[in-house]
């Protein structure tokens, strides 16, 4: 983004960001694990026909591409360290090879074959005629609230378009074969991976898998999909089989559990069993990040379920991806902030943690363009790109997702021991990830017992209490008599984007009667004069002109840092405690739009956000 009169600190914060990351036995690297091309069949029937991971890795590498839409020239204003080509692994390639080269029909039956010519026809026009959404839009789910009986009868009709195996293996050779082509370990890692798209009654049940492996071992297999199971436990028994097959090392990452109608965090499996120490396990074990934000909005919390949390509607999409509209209605098992709450509910019933997992940020765009910058934002789907286009809805609802309703979101933030394919994974695993809404604000977490804060200024951090303390992601044993876990925090602000508003610490935390608690401690803050009686902080100014979208960095901090020990500890309680990094109010994107357009324009959504950055948490155990 743009900024004027950015002071000097700032701009010097590029040199000290360079160094951050190198402070320790990490590297801070920064990526998006979720990003579709051509090959998705909902990227091509909303008109994304030539965009290919070739193309979305040398975008992301920051080379200059042309647009998928029309033909503009387009690129990343500051290269990704890595990227993971995530296409729906249902119908892979099948939409876009229809389209192109019709069904070969040498092996169907007379009345199959002639549904395939039909079904090709009418794919053909709708095409051509740019209203191919609406046949992606007919294939959504029925809404419903019997969830499992809806996983179980999951049965999409596409059009009379038959099975087609060998195309969908030849669309995954050429997705991994592109991963291999630009995989560059030391300088940038092409991760490969897929989105396995369950969605039963219109509740979002998506994951993106990925793995350490090359292309080589990726086309041994087929990749897991919806039209396998609609099951999550299935998919993770499949890919406990396909690691002892192949020798790699996988993952599955959850995301936009903001519309999951409840599911996503449940207290019981989506057959309905109540948890047990084996489903725990799994969950756990193959699951251990989750998607926190994202373009299809935000998944922290919810002001219905943190009514104390004055920042807690941020990027609310109040839309589920089914065939017709219900009203929006956020539950606990919506929400990681909720999950996190449950998961040390279950772990006192259960002996395991299932939602002890850490948090990242991606895009879900859907153009082949990894873009969470708010000035460069390229849409969800191609024919969002472009100002003029976003009012319009998806469909014929007028409740239907639209343009401005998507949020330049997000990135993941992955401290790495180095830029390579395992690096990465190993750096998931052990949950030392973080997200960000969008900007590169540098976040380092680490927790112990009575730490000291002058450990935050000696030139050796984070090395001077490696052997004391744990980084985000970590855990917290039983404590010593009286002792107190102590939060080590330093932020530093995107010299490209806004400064710094002020770092919190969520806690979360059991009671005695088994229930659960959380509250946020502003713990840093820039400007003088903004804490007031009661505790709280005065909002911080919001600097943005209106009428040009720049942002004025007199405000805000360049740096913040803090050693906050809990007040209210208590050893026989867990709990867990992650981080919040806000900026100051920026421009949002679309006010950047409405700007362009010219004219009194109705968005639909506010002019500012304040970006922000979340950490995975630190637990403790008692």
């Amino acid at each position: 983004m743009i900024v004027k009169n950015l002071y000097p600190a700032l701009w010097l914060l590029t040199v000290t960001l360079a160094s951050f990351s190198q402070a320790e036995d990490r590297q801070l690297l920064w990526g998006d694990t979720h990003l579709h091309t051509t090959y998705s069949s909902d990227a091509f029937a909303n008109n994304n026909l030539t965009a290919t991971p070739d193309m979305a890795y040398r975008f992301a590498k920051g080379a200059p591409v042309v647009h998928g839409w029309d033909g503009r020239r387009v690129q990343l204003e500051t290269p990704l360290d890595f990227l993971v080509v995530s296409d729906h692994a249902e119908l892979m390639g099948v939409i876009r090879s229809v389209y192109y080269d019709g069904v070969t029909r040498d092996d169907l039956s007379l009345i199959d074959s002639a549904k395939a010519w039909i079904a090709t026809a009418i794919l053909r026009d709708a095409v051509d005629q740019q209203t191919a959404r609406n046949l992606f839009l007919g294939v959504l789910p029925e809404p419903t609230d019997d969830f499992a009986a809806a996983a179980r009868d999951w049965d999409a009709d596409v059009g009379w378009i038959p099975d087609l195996p060998a195309v969908e293996a030849d669309a995954w050779k050429a997705i991994t074969d592109a991963a291999d082509a630009h995989n560059a370990p030391g300088d940038f890692t092409a991760l490969i991976g897929w989105e396995y798209s369950a969605i039963p009654g219109g509740a979002n049940l998506h994951r993106v898998v990925i793995g350490d492996i090359d292309a080589q071992t990726a086309q041994t297999f087929v990749p897991y999909g919806l039209d396998n199971s609609s099951f999550p436990e299935d998919l993770w028994e499949w890919l406990e089989s396909t690691a002892k097959s192949t020798g790699g090392t996988f993952l599955a990452i959850p995301h936009n559990s903001n519309i999951s109608k409840g599911i996503m965090f449940d207290l019981t499996s989506l057959r309905g069993d109540k948890m047990d120490t084996r489903y725990a396990e799994l969950r756990r074990y193959w699951e251990p990040v989750v998607e926190i934000t994202q373009i299809k909005g935000d998944s922290e919390t919810h002001s219905s379920l943190s009514p104390e949390d004055e920042f807690a509607d941020f990027e609310n999409y109040p839309f589920y991806i089914q065939k017709w509209w219900t009203e929006y209605q956020p539950q606990p098992g919506d929400f990681v902030r909720s999950a996190l709450r449950r998961g040390l509910t279950l772990e006192a019933d259960v002996g395991i943690n299932p939602y002890q997992f850490g948090v990242i940020g991606s895009t879900d765009g859907h153009t082949a363009l990894p873009s969470a910058e708010e000035a460069n934002f390229q849409g969800k789907f191609v024919t969002d790109s472009i100002p003029s286009k976003k009012s319009s809805g998806w469909g014929d609802e007028p409740q239907r997702p639209f343009g401005w309703a998507m949020s330049a979101s997000g990135l993941a933030a992955v401290w790495a021991e180095d830029n390579t394919r395992e690096g990465i994974v190993a750096a998931m695993r052990r949950r030392e990830v973080y997200a960000t809404t969008g900007p590169r604000i540098g976040v380092r977490v680490y927790g112990g017992w009575n730490l000291s804060a002058e450990s935050l200024e000696e030139a050796d951090f984070p090395a001077n209490v490696l052997e004391q303390a744990v980084p985000m992601g970590g855990e917290l044993m039983t404590a010593a008599e009286g002792a107190t876990p102590t939060l080590l925090i330093e932020a530093l602000a995107d010299p490209a984007s806004g400064a710094l508003d002020r770092i919190q610490v969520i806690k979360g935390w059991t009671e005695s009667d088994g229930g659960t608690q959380e509250q946020v401690y502003d713990v840093a803050w820039a400007g003088e004069g903004r804490l007031q009686t009661d505790g709280s902080l005065l909002p911080v100014e919001n600097t943005v002109d209106l009428a040009t979208g720049l942002v004025d960095n007199s405000v805000g901090a360049g740096r913040l840092t803090a050693a906050w020990s809990d007040p209210n500890f208590d050893p026989d309680q867990s709990a867990f405690y992650y981080v919040r990094v806000l900026q100051i109010p920026t421009a949002r994107h679309s006010l950047l739009d409405k700007l362009a357009l010219g004219g009194e324009v109705d968005t639909q959504r506010p002019d500012t956000l304040q970006e922000r950055a979340y950490t995975s948490s630190i637990w403790y155990r008692p």
